[in-house]
């Protein structure tokens, strides 16, 4: 049988099967080059981060909302640079972990959510401490291959500016 075209909802109203989820991981740098880092009650360390609205919600503004309610430092959504997307697959599901990066001059975060997280700490990035949290490991592996980053296999694409794919 097949649908009236007239009753049946048209093919782009209807919400796909649900089959990922999208997050954000922000390594927030600062004037000395560290990165921060929380210590998360389960005994892993982690960027700030979370999940992206399902709402209209762009990236860069998940990523400095999840960064204001986790820390306390404020961004403006334009100076946060998205520059990659990891893909890996946790239970079936394509787990979607966009990748940020924002530069502080300087910041003191506070423990805003201590049911998740115990403390945040500035590290420099060739000293950073173990476990990481999966997500958070592929994300710092995709920033700077360079560091020897032990993570489970992720697919990594580079998102190129605007700017650059104008040249």
């Amino acid at each position: 049988m097949t649908a009236d075209p007239v009753t049946a909802p048209a093919r782009n109203t209807r919400p796909p099967t649900a089959q990922a989820a999208l997050g954000v991981g922000v390594i927030v740098e600062d004037g000395q080059g560290r990165v921060l880092l929380g210590r998360h009650h389960s005994g892993t360390w982690e960027l700030p981060g979370g999940k992206v609205d399902a709402t209209h919600e762009s990236v860069a503004a998940a990523a400095a909302r999840e960064l204001r309610e986790e820390t306390g430092l404020v961004v403006d959504e334009a100076s946060v640079d998205v520059f990659a997307m990891v893909h890996d697959v946790i239970g079936g599901i394509n787990r979607i972990s966009m990748a940020a990066l924002v530069r502080l001059a300087s910041g003191v975060p506070e423990v805003t959510e201590p049911h998740l997280i115990s403390a945040w700490r500035w590290t420099v990035p060739e000293e950073l401490p173990t476990p990481l949290f999966d997500p958070s490991a592929q994300i710092l592996a995709a920033w700077r291959p360079e560091l020897g980053v032990t993570h489970p296999p992720a697919h990594v694409l580079r998102i190129v500016p605007a700017e650059e794919t104008s040249r």
